[in-house]
C-alpha cells in the first residue's frame, strides 16, 4: 500500500487533494517586501505552502567563486550576488510572523547543515532537499535526524543516484519530485512519465518540481500520478533574476491552481450512467429507442 505523508494539517497521497507549493526562492531578489507579495498571491491562488531557499554562503561556495567576477544590482562579484539574495534571522522572523497571520505553511530547501539548523528554529512542516543536495548523504542523513517529512527533488540525477537518496533517507515521510533542472525546461524533456517511473520504483509518495514556461504541463501532473506540484512563483517574469523566466505571474499560478483542483471534478468515478441533466435531451433529441435482443 502506497505510504501517505502529513505536512502540517495537510495530507499528501494518492486520493488527497494536490498539495501545491509556491517556491519564492530567491525571486524576493533580497526584498522582504516582494516576498510578501508573493506570499499573498500564494494564499489568494489557493497553494498549500510556499518555500524559499537558505544557504550559509561561505560553507556552499568557495573563495574562487565567490570571487568571481559577476555584475548584478548587488555589486560586482558572484559573493555580493549571493550575499544580497541571502534572508537572515531577522527577514525570516519578518516572514514567518507574515505566514502565520496569512495562515500559510512555509518552509525551505536547506543547501547545507548550518541552514537545517537555521530553519529549524522557526518550526517548519518539513525540509526541502533540491536537487543540487541529492547526493549530499552528510545533508541527507542530518536532514532525516530532524524528525520531520522531506521532500526530495531529483532533477539531473540518474536513476542509481535516486535509488541511494531514498536508500538514506528511507521511504518512510518522503515525496519525491519528479524534476528536470534546467530553467525553463524544453517541452521534450518535461517527461511526466517519469512520474510513473518513480511511482513503480518506490512507495512513497510521488510529486513533480516543474519548471516550464506555462502551465499546461504542471496542471496535468496530478493526471500523471503526481500527488503534489510545486512550481517558482513571481510577480513579474521580466525581473532581475535567473529564475524569473520559469516562474508564473500571479495570473498563470492562479490558473494552474485553478486546473489541478477541478481535475478530481473531471475526472469521476468511472461509472458509465445517464445523468439527470441528459434526461431531458433525450426527450428532446432521441427518436427511437432501444430494441430488445
Amino acid at each position: 500500500m502506497r505510504k501517505e505523508v502529513r505536512i502540517g494539517n495537510k495530507i499528501v497521497g494518492d486520493g488527497h487533494p494536490c498539495f501545491i507549493v509556491a517556491e519564492i526562492g530567491i525571486n524576493h531578489n533580497g526584498s522582504v517586501e516582494l516576498a510578501k507579495k508573493m506570499i499573498d498571491t500564494a494564499v489568494n491562488c489557493g497553494c498549500d505552502a510556499v518555500k524559499f531557499q537558505k544557504r550559509t554562503i561561505d560553507v556552499v561556495y568557495s573563495k574562487e567563486e565567490l570571487s568571481m567576477q559577476r555584475t548584478s544590482v548587488f555589486g560586482e562579484t558572484n559573493g555580493d550576488l549571493k550575499r544580497g539574495l541571502e534572508f537572515g534571522f531577522d527577514e525570516y522572523c519578518e516572514i514567518d510572523d507574515y505566514c502565520r497571520k496569512k495562515r500559510i505553511m512555509w518552509f525551505a530547501s536547506s543547501w547545507d547543515v548550518g541552514s537545517v539548523d537555521f530553519i529549524e528554529r522557526y518550526n517548519p512542516p518539513c525540509h526541502k532537499i533540491s536537487s543540487a543536495c541529492l547526493t549530499d548523504d552528510v545533508l541527507l542523513r542530518y536532514v532525516r535526524s530532524k524528525g520531520r517529512p522531506v521532500l526530495l527533488s531529483t532533477g539531473m540525477s540518474t536513476i542509481e543516484e535516486i535509488r541511494h537518496a531514498v536508500a538514506v533517507l528511507g521511504e518512510d515521510d518522503l515525496i519525491i519530485y519528479h524534476c528536470t533542472s534546467t530553467y525553463p525546461t524544453e517541452l521534450e524533456e518535461i517527461n511526466l512519465l517519469g512520474i510513473q517511473t518513480l511511482k513503480n520504483m518506490f512507495s512513497c509518495p510521488v510529486g513533480y518540481s516543474g519548471h516550464e514556461r506555462g502551465i499546461f504541463a504542471s496542471s496535468v501532473a496530478p493526471v500523471f500520478g503526481a500527488c503534489s506540484v510545486e512550481r517558482h512563483i513571481t510577480t513579474d517574469r521580466t525581473l532581475w533574476g535567473s529564475d524569473q523566466a520559469a516562474s508564473l505571474e500571479p495570473d498563470g499560478l492562479h490558473r494552474m491552481v485553478r486546473d489541478i483542483r477541478h481535475i478530481p471534478k473531471i475526472a469521476g468515478d468511472g461509472k458509465i450512467v445517464v445523468y439527470d441533466s441528459e434526461k431531458p435531451i433525450i426527450k428532446k433529441l432521441r427518436k427511437v429507442k432501444t430494441l430488445n435482443v
